[in-house]
């Protein structure tokens, strides 16, 4: 059968491949355009596991609340170049994650990879991620989701594409819970208050200390306040309550909150690539490899 450029230019809007890709398939698959569908959906699967396990650090987060603001989901998914986060097809592939957590609730990353990637497309979204990597060449994961059913209302507020924070606020106006969300992104806040600090990480951070001021060869008892100085600091640098606000760090966070009469019950941030190793490349030696090979 004669491979049309009509055929073709079908077979590439279906499919998304390159058009070389896709004529060459057509060729293999005598022009049966179904056949090449699913030869390609073969090979574009095969890809997508080969490139597993390259790291992929970069990305977008996004967030998407209720309208009344008392459910709200943010998402995390990543690719390997900033580059890939600017296309329409990554930021439909976020958006459609962020949407679909939101409206169903999945309980795991499982069940989220499972569902359909719309209400208009029965394709599952390990389905539609996996084709995605076949088209554009790079390794992307949805990483986490996280969804918060809030006791009071919920704030957001996104830094770019990069930076996201929810917060459930009760009292107080609509500007305070921007201002909090706000404050969150750029403070780093671990939890609320000094009674949601995990346990392990005080004990770390004592130990640390404790071996730094035992070298300062101050007797037991001063070395035992030194440290207790020391985590004091700590618990008001990691937590929300005990940080000094941003717009005005005459003020801490708590005081804020109670000349407003307003409470945070909790709060998620989710910032791109957190806790991923990236692998460091010399660019220089890429290049090199690639002009020998």
């Amino acid at each position: 059968m004669a491979i049309t450029a009509a055929l073709v230019k079908e077979l590439r809007e279906r499919t998304g491949a390159g058009m070389m890709e896709c004529k060459k398939t057509l060729v293999e698959t005598d022009g049966d355009i179904d056949a090449a569908i699913e030869q390609m959906r073969k090979s574009g699967m095969a890809k997508a596991d080969k490139k597993a396990g390259r790291t992929a650090a970069e990305g977008l987060v996004a967030i998407k609340v209720a309208p009344d603001n008392k459910t709200g989901a943010i998402v995390e998914v990543n690719c390997e170049t900033d580059f890939v986060t600017k296309g329409e097809d990554f930021q439909n592939l976020v958006d459609n994650v962020a949407n679909r957590v939101l409206n169903d609730k999945p309980a795991d990353l499982d069940a989220l990879m499972a569902m359909p990637i719309s209400d208009a497309d029965s394709t599952t979204i390990e389905e539609t991620r996996k084709a995605l990597i076949a088209k554009i060449g790079e390794n992307m994961a949805v990483r986490r989701f996280e969804i918060i059913e809030a006791r009071g209302k919920l704030s957001h507020y996104m830094h770019g594409s990069r930076i996201g924070v929810m917060i459930d606020v009760e009292g107080g106006d609509e500007q305070l819970g921007k201002d909090l969300a706000m404050h969150i992104a750029a403070s780093r806040p671990v939890c609320v208050s000094e009674e949601h600090v995990p346990a392990d990480v005080i004990q770390k951070e004592k130990d640390i200390f404790s071996a730094q001021a035992a070298e300062s060869g101050k007797p037991a008892d001063i070395v035992e306040k030194m440290v207790e100085g020391r985590i004091k600091k700590f618990m008001k640098e990691v937590t929300l309550l005990g940080q000094p606000f941003v717009k005005d760090p005459d003020q801490t966070v708590e005081q804020l909150l109670k000349s407003a009469g307003a409470t945070v019950h909790q709060f998620v941030r989710y910032e791109v690539g957190e806790g991923i190793e990236k692998k460091q490349e010399n660019f220089a030696e890429e290049v090199m490899a690639q002009a020998k090979s």
